[in-house]
């Protein structure tokens, strides 16, 4: 994050990634379960389910979806997640490539 003043106001200008920013652990795992939640959440709406329908389908009780589609993907993995989509009529690529640092990165590329 960089820190500087615009007009009198301080702006900070972020990562790209809220979880980083905040310093919380896990950011990347973080930022990509958000992601797809969002993807399902958009799914759920497009697909005009309901929660218990949307349950159903995904093989989830009701109360998990309500608690994801509120936000809260904290009970569920990303592999749960990614199966969820699965079963909402999506296909999900994961692409393994060498990287330029130390360490790689975990990241969602949503099309």
């Amino acid at each position: 994050m960089r820190t500087r003043i615009v007009d009198g106001i301080e702006v900070t200008t972020t990562s790209g990634n809220v979880f980083a920013d905040l310093v919380l652990p896990d950011a990347e795992k973080l930022k990509v379960k958000s992601g797809l939640m969002i993807e399902i959440t958009k799914a759920v709406r497009r697909l005009d389910l309901t929660q218990e329908e949307a349950g159903r389908r995904m093989g989830l009780p009701q109360p998990k979806v309500s608690s994801l589609l509120r936000g809260d993907f904290s009970n569920l993995s990303e592999r749960k997640l990614m199966d969820a989509l699965n079963r909402l009529g999506y296909d999900i690529e994961i692409t393994v490539r060498p990287t330029a640092g130390p360490v790689g990165h975990l990241t969602l590329a949503v099309a």
